[in-house]
């Protein structure tokens, strides 16, 4: 019994108000993920009358072990799953401290943060050769390529800025523009892919579709270049003979 004139405790928790609760701690958290782990038996809310999942406390728990489980330590969700069984039968589950730690593993590549257009920065082409260290020349030569672009307004915004220099560091060593120009066309066919995957989320007819799936994409993305980046760090120990 609640104390006089205390609003009593709901029943459960809706799919909306769970991702609204769990969201601060887990950004990228959406209604498809925590469906998805309800897909794989990893929380089993209730089901009401109409057919509405109504999650309890011990279900929001559940999914926040999980969810930190994979951010922290990189679980696989059959070692989260095993985990709670032993949890589920009043065992403690074992620790998971003997994995990667995070930050070996998240210095491999980008965060889906880093994905967000930047369009707070806008840089004239005299601004980009003095921060590229770039002749005119080269940075046309870059252009022609499609390995660093203007924006319709005539400037640059902070990604190009930073893709030039970074190119320029490159043409330092010795390469040409030329020799460069495969990373675009991996770019274009990695983009291809992951816009794939996400296309049926952005045609949805919701007013944040194409929001929620350009934070799906980020997230997708941010897992291809990490592997991109282990794949070239294995193939250079391969090249190296160590």
């Amino acid at each position: 019994m609640t104390a006089a004139g205390a609003p009593a405790e709901p029943a459960g928790l809706s799919i909306g108000a769970v991702l609204a609760r769990l969201r601060p701690e887990f950004p990228d958290l959406s209604i498809s993920k925590i469906r998805f782990l309800e897909s794989e038996d990893l929380v089993t809310p209730r089901r009401t009358s109409s057919g509405y999942r109504q999650f309890s406390r011990q279900d929001l728990e559940r999914l926040r072990y999980v969810l930190s489980a994979q951010r922290d330590h990189y679980l696989p969700l059959r070692v989260i799953k095993e985990q709670l069984e032993a949890i589920d039968r009043g065992l403690e589950p074992a620790t998971p401290a003997p994995r990667l730690p995070r930050s070996l593993v998240a210095a491999t590549g980008p965060e889906p943060r880093d994905f967000a257009a930047s369009t707070e920065v806008r840089m004239t082409r005299d601004e980009v050769l003095a921060e590229a260290d770039l002749t005119s020349e080269q940075l046309a030569e870059l252009e022609s390529f499609g390995l660093v672009s203007i924006g319709s307004d005539g400037y640059f915004d902070a990604d190009a800025a930073l893709a030039a220099r970074t190119l320029g560091e490159l043409l330092a060593l010795g390469l040409e523009a030329r020799h460069l120009r495969p990373f675009r066309t991996a770019a274009d066919r990695e983009a291809a892919m992951i816009a794939q995957l996400v296309s049926a989320q952005a045609r949805q007819r919701d007013r944040h579709a194409r929001e929620r799936a350009e934070e799906t994409a980020a997230s997708h993305a941010a897992t291809v270049l990490r592997l991109h980046a282990l794949l070239v760090k294995a193939a250079l120990r391969r090249e190296l003979g160590s």
